[in-house]
């Protein structure tokens, strides 16, 4: 973390709060006494180095926007600002209408809603309020880039009855001035992953290889083709690939090498898990991944993606048309996401044939040859452990047909069997042994 940038952040924002401290005193005052007084002007943010204010530049915002962006921003970092808006309406014995606000599950401060904003910015100026209701639209860059929003209420609410909302992203750019990186959460059912291996440790033949290149291009060349070249009217943005093939085969490792290479952030999506038996909740947790992926540089990797795209079922039920629904929904989501998509399965046959043409690239992960296989067990173990006399791997990897991630099991096991007795030298028994556990799992004997 750097902390120079946050502290710029901190003296920035600092600023910024004090300045809405003043124009919310500022429209009290208009609201009940009708004072003439007017808003002060915003800070000058020129030459000044936090990300908020480089944001703020970049947008160019208006007074208006600095002021609905700070709203949002208050409860997260100085929330007792907002406090002035529990004043009681004594005619009725409640809170202002007008000042909107809701309470959180926890939180004990006032959270501002849409008409919160629209008191401050607007006041009782309906063609004001109008124009917030505008920049609170879908079509203002602060829901197009996903800055902020307001959070969607029940159909018969107003509008701006919703919360006004932070993104998390934008929350960590303000403050730390690092992007967020979200946990696996129940609106959120992804996880991070990463590799410290590299692509010399990526052991495929030479097809597979090729085709994983071609997706390596497209990523480094990709924006190039649609904007410089002037291609984006007649190709869609982002790349969909299904990697298939037995497990241990590489497809994660493949993942996570792509993001490694090009500074992405892999997110894994296991699909069986999000898959939800309750009508409407798989729609639910996938939105999740999607809206907090957008306009970011992230992989989106699905795993066990049959759990989801398997053989579309005959809609005999309304459960089963539900369930074709919702992979109508993560197709549609798939083809508008920008970036690069990646579904991963053990068997292509589990997977719809009409789901091919979605796909740019469809690429078979094989059990590994004899010569990949040797390979493998090379890179297996630590540089400084030696092989019992007689134990040759070039041997083992031409009688045991195993994938590169249960040979990683076997070395696993051999190593510790060494470190058990104290030893550096990997015993052809505890091998042996290994594969045979492995064997074990598929019901394979040697």
């Amino acid at each position: 973390m750097d902390n120079l940038l946050m502290q710029s952040n901190a003296n920035a924002l600092q600023k910024e709060l004090a300045w809405l401290g003043e124009v919310l005193n500022t429209r009290m005052q208009q609201y009940f006494e009708r004072s003439t007084a007017i808003f002060p002007a915003p800070p000058d943010l020129t030459g000044d180095d936090s990300t908020y204010a480089r944001i703020v530049t970049y947008y160019n915002m208006t007074t208006p926007e600095r002021i609905v962006l700070l709203l949002a921003l208050a409860p997260h970092i100085q929330p007792q600002l907002l406090d002035l808006f529990y004043l009681r309406n004594s005619t009725y014995d409640r809170g202002f209408t007008e000042f909107g606000g809701i309470r959180g599950t926890t939180h004990s401060g006032f959270l501002p809603t849409g008409e919160t904003a629209a008191f401050v910015v607007a006041g009782d100026h309906l063609a004001q309020r109008f124009l917030l209701q505008q920049t609170l639209g879908p079509d203002h860059f602060f829901a197009k880039h996903h800055i902020l929003y307001i959070q969607s209420t029940a159909t018969t609410d107003p509008f701006l009855s919703g919360a006004l909302q932070i993104a998390n992203e934008y929350l960590s750019y303000f403050t730390l001035g690092t992007p967020h990186k979200p946990g696996y959460k129940t609106d959120f059912p992804a996880r991070r992953i990463e590799t410290g291996l590299n692509w010399e440790d990526l052991v495929l033949d030479e097809r597979t290889m090729a085709e994983v290149d071609e997706i390596r291009t497209w990523v480094e060349h990709g924006p190039t083709l649609l904007n410089d070249w002037k291609m984006s009217a007649r190709i869609k943005p982002g790349y969909r690939a299904l990697f298939y093939g037995p497990p241990g085969t590489g497809k994660s490792l493949t993942a996570c090498l792509l993001g490694k290479t090009f500074g992405m952030d892999v997110y894994r999506i296991d699909l069986s898990m999000v898959v939800s038996k309750f009508i409407g909740e798989t729609e639910k947790n996938l939105a999740g991944v999607f809206d907090q992926a957008a306009n970011k540089n992230w992989i989106l990797f699905f795993d066990e993606a049959d759990a989801l795209f398997g053989k579309r079922s005959n809609t005999t039920s309304s459960n089963d048309r539900y369930a074709n629904q919702e992979v109508a929904y993560l197709l549609q989501r798939i083809e508008d996401f920008p970036g690069l998509v990646i579904l991963a399965t053990n068997l292509k046959a589990n997977i719809d044939e009409a789901f091919g043409r979605r796909f740019q690239s469809m690429i078979y992960f094989p059990v590994p040859g004899p010569q990949q296989r040797e390979r493998i067990w090379q890179q297996a173990f630590p540089a400084h452990v030696t092989m019992e006399n007689g134990l040759q791997l070039s041997e083992i990897a031409k009688k045991y047909e195993m994938t590169g991630g249960a040979i990683i099991n076997v070395s696993r096991h051999s190593c510790l069997a060494a470190l058990k007795r104290g030893d550096t030298a990997i015993l052809q028994k505890d091998l042996l042994a290994g594969i045979r556990k492995e064997f074990g799992k598929e019901g394979k004997t040697i």
